[in-house]
């Protein structure tokens, strides 16, 4: 593996021999240059009409010394622009020749970091000299242009310590370029550019930020290896350092994530998306986001009111597609707005801070198509936008917020995780909260500011918005399917039951389920031992099958609650067309065991007759039979004790190892703390 650096191009504001004058004094030694030990002349060559003088040096460094090539600004041509590029391939070293050239090049790049302003410290010299003009030099015979010379000077590298090989990186013959044209030479010799396809080292500061030598050299070398290769659009300065930075800076790693990301967008036409992309009205009315102002670094300002979304209504309505395919134009719309503000500010800004505010997050958020739709939307955005979020500031995380981000935290990338700050309660409004990141004067109005914020508030989605399941499929919109869920019938005096085995304590079991006919009862039970597996129907054997259906009973009927087996909630009672969210936080290991029961009519209590609408219930009710379908998950202590320390570090939030997944709504539906933590949510 040769290790190999490519410097932007630097910007001297004085004639070419002029800086050739300064660049000659580097040498025997550089006092600015520590690591430049000594070097001798092994070669020295000049071309009879003098336009060409050449000089090849034996210096003691860690790498090969840089190529010079001349080139005259477009701009002026008194000014000098000036790259130099190196490589370093070391043959054999016990083993580690890898590691030793990765180390060396960081060496020789830290040391000429300050490239620039070693030479401008030659020219003060020269000045203080007397020294302003160098004679440019001309040739014998008229020539209708004047020509560039470039100069080389190859050189070996020598350590003290190690002896160390490396090819003598010199030109095939004299090179002479006319004025404004490209230099010769490249980093690669399959890489040539044009002169409008150079970095300048003064646009890299003020567009893309402060880089380090070798990630000036990784930007350029990707970039051009795009410009050689790839046949579609080349993406932006700023694009292409986002991958870089995703993938710490090695080419090879970011250049497989650029391309694939590049082909995706090809393939979905992303960018055209903002031109083409109109949002469902459903969508202006119930997506509770919006761009708002920008926080104190000049970043555009994404705000989220996730706990007012109504996120199944919203599947239910448009589609996991549409949901998607609105977010991209986010991330789209971002980008834009990172460029603006870049011209606004005069400075380099290619991130955005989003502001997520929890306040209402419930169970229902944790429905299982909602869900796997976020999962599959973060997995598509952390593929194709890396290192577009700068911030992510969480406000008014409920207690319910350790369970999702159990869920949804191993599919963030780890540096985006860095970026997370969580207030629970009113804590953001405290010192280091959002005044810290956000002008006063643009707080919203419903986080206690005086800003006027345009995000919809939100609200249910009516389910005459709602599209059937045929229709989304019709449209190629992907949606849950019923190999995530499963269905259950239900009969008076045949429950469903589902057994879990907890291994370990402080496990979390979550559940969600719909209510698709009848009214039943939910309940969960706990038992020391296991229950015997249900027998099979006699009447299945023979091909026959029973009133029960696919109905499951575990609990014998021997059994005895409080002995036997024991309630760990109160029952709860779920009506026809309702959809329940919950989790219970396991207080024991064992069994336990999940119950749906048929819903019996009560009776008056003054008159032991049953009530009109009772009645006309039971007559909707065929056979006396409900049908449930339902989904559950056990996330392990482990991962929900990780996720709830992950929680805290990432910012303020506080008593959520006391809270797990507690939930206030239905407080009326969980047994006291010294049992367990549990909660459900019901939707209508």
């Amino acid at each position: 593996m040769v290790q190999k650096y490519q410097s932007p191009v630097r910007v001297y504001k004085h004639p070419f021999e002029l800086v050739m004058a300064a660049y000659e004094r580097r040498f025997p030694t550089c006092h600015l240059i520590p690591m430049f030990v000594d070097s001798d002349v092994i070669n020295e060559e000049n071309s009879e009409d003098g336009s060409i003088h050449k000089i090849e040096r034996r210096c003691k460094l860690d790498v090969d010394a840089p190529r010079l090539l001349k080139r005259v600004h477009p701009e002026n041509e008194e000014w000098t622009c000036f790259e130099q590029s190196a490589s370093l391939d070391i043959k054999s070293f016990f083993g580690f020749e890898s590691t030793v050239e990765k180390i060396a090049m960081k060496q020789y790049a830290s040391s000429i970091k300050k490239g620039k302003e070693i030479i401008e410290y030659y020219l003060r010299e020269l000045e203080e000299e007397g020294v302003i003009y160098v004679p440019r030099w001309s040739p014998c015979l008229p020539s209708p242009t004047k020509p560039m010379v470039s100069v080389v000077h190859p050189v070996l590298p020598i350590t003290p310590a190690i002896t160390i090989e490396a090819p003598t990186e010199s030109m095939n013959e004299t090179q002479v370029c006319k004025e404004g044209s490209s230099p010769p030479g490249s980093l690669n010799d399959t890489l040539v550019a044009s002169p409008d396809d150079k970095l300048d080292a003064d646009y890299i500061k003020r567009y893309l930020g402060d880089l380090t030598p070798l990630q000036e050299s990784c930007l350029i070398r990707l970039r051009r290896w795009l410009q050689e290769t790839h046949k579609g659009k080349i993406p932006k300065d700023e694009h292409i350092l986002r991958f870089l930075r995703a993938r710490d800076f090695n080419i090879d790693k970011a250049r497989e994530i650029l391309c694939q990301s590049l082909t995706w967008r090809k393939q979905h036409q992303v960018d055209y998306l903002l031109d083409t992309w109109s949002s469902p009205q459903v969508l202006h009315d119930y997506y509770t986001g919006g761009w708002h102002h920008h926080d104190k670094d000049g970043r555009p300002l994404y705000i989220l009111r996730l706990g007012h979304m109504d996120t199944k209504g919203l599947v239910r309505a448009l589609g996991e597609e549409s949901l998607l395919r609105h977010v991209l134009s986010i991330n789209e719309e971002g980008l834009r707005r990172c460029e603006e503000n870049t011209k606004v500010f005069g400075r380099p800004i290619s991130c955005w801070t989003c502001l997520v505010d929890l306040e209402g997050l419930n169970m229902r958020h944790l429905w299982r198509p909602g869900v796997k739709a976020l999962l599959r939307i973060i997995e598509v955005v952390e593929a194709n936008y890396p290192e577009t979020l700068g911030r992510l500031l969480i406000l008014r995380a409920p207690r319910v917020f350790p369970v999702l981000w159990t869920l949804v935290s191993p599919f963030i990338d780890e540096n985006t995780r860095k970026k997370f700050l969580i207030y629970a309660g009113n804590d953001y409004q405290g010192p280091g909260g959002l005044v810290d990141y956000i002008d006063k004067e643009i707080i919203p109005d419903f986080l206690g500011g005086e800003c006027m914020c345009e995000v919809p508030e939100g609200g249910l989605v009516p389910k005459s918005l709602y599209r059937t399941a045929e229709e989304l499929e019709n449209d190629e919109i992907r949606l849950w399917t019923e190999t995530i869920y499963q269905s259950a019938s239900i009969f008076k005096g045949a429950p469903h039951e589902l057994l879990i085995e907890i291994i370990d304590a402080s496990s979390v079991i979550t559940w969600d389920f719909d209510v698709c006919k009848g009214d039943v009862i939910f309940n969960i039970y706990h038992s020391k031992r296991a229950p015997q597996p249900p027998r099979k129907d006699p009447l299945a054997t023979h091909g026959i099958t029973s009133p029960a259906g696919n109905n499951v009973q575990l609990i014998d009927k021997s059994w005895l609650l409080g002995q036997d087996y024991s309630m760990v909630e109160s029952p709860l009672t779920c009506k026809e067309g309702e959809s329940v969210q919950g989790s219970h936080v396991t207080r024991w290991p064992g069994f336990y065991i999940l119950q749906w029961k048929f819903h019996s009519m009560p009776a008056c209590a003054t008159t032991n007759l049953p009530r009109v609408d009772d009645v006309l219930a039971t007559l909707q009710v065929s056979s006396h039979k409900c049908k449930v379908m339902y989904y559950t998950e056990v996330l392990g202590s482990e991962d929900f004790r990780t996720a709830c320390c992950d929680v805290q570090s990432l910012g303020s939030m506080t008593s959520l190892e006391s809270s797990h997944s507690g939930f206030s709504q239905l407080s009326a539906a969980t047994t006291s703390s010294s049992q367990s933590q549990s909660s459900s949510m019901i939707s209508r």
